[in-house]
């Protein structure tokens, strides 16, 4: 994760100790999701796992929602960046895709937490929700190049969000999803060439 990554809130600018506490909160609430589910987490709960008050894990995030949507935005960070040239883009966009949907293929409670996070009205996750589907708009046009056509940048985020919104609705695993939507990235790539 760069320093800049560390450093950005969705509500402020961090310090290191403020970006610091940030991540240690991040991390409790990843634990207490996979300890007590979904519907019981809560952000008085992840402070007590942080080792916090409740009014500090508040400072940082206005609700359970807004504490998990901001554990996607730094996992999905945690990506690589860069593309590899010499790789077609058909094969660089379906890569990337694969990559997102196995983000968090082995937890799955953390998928589905944070499928269900992402759609809430809270206004800071509005923000994070901003920032999740640009961070990935800009990846996808980074893999398919440059004079991509932006109705297939359209149609694989579409794709992607689809395939999300499936997953985290149980209708099958994440694991499917990077299989499926690899596929439909293909057919999507091949049609447009």
């Amino acid at each position: 994760m760069s320093n800049d990554i560390a450093q950005e809130s969705t509500r402020r600018r961090l310090s290191p100790k403020q970006a610091d506490m940030v991540r240690r909160l991040t991390a409790a609430a990843e634990e207490e999701l996979l300890a007590t589910g979904y519907a019981s987490l809560t952000v008085r709960n992840v402070a007590g796992r942080a080792g916090v008050a409740p009014a500090t894990a508040y400072t940082y995030f206005s609700s359970k929602n807004h504490l998990i949507a901001e554990l996607f935005w730094r996992k999905l960070q945690t990506l690589p960046d860069g593309v590899d040239e010499s790789v077609p883009p058909q094969e660089r966009v379906i890569s990337l895709l694969r990559e997102i949907a196995l983000l968090m293929a082995g937890e799955p409670e953390l998928a589905a937490a944070c499928t269900s996070a992402l759609l809430g009205s809270d206004p800071d996750v509005a923000l994070l929700r901003i920032r999740v589907g640009s961070g990935i708009r800009d990846r996808l046009e980074e893999a398919l190049g440059e004079g991509f056509d932006p109705e297939v940048r359209d149609a694989l985020e579409f794709a992607y969000a689809g395939a999300l919104v499936q997953a985290g609705m149980g209708a099958t695993s994440y694991e499917r999803i990077a299989d499926r939507l690899a596929s439909t990235a293909g057919l999507i790539m091949g049609r447009s060439s």
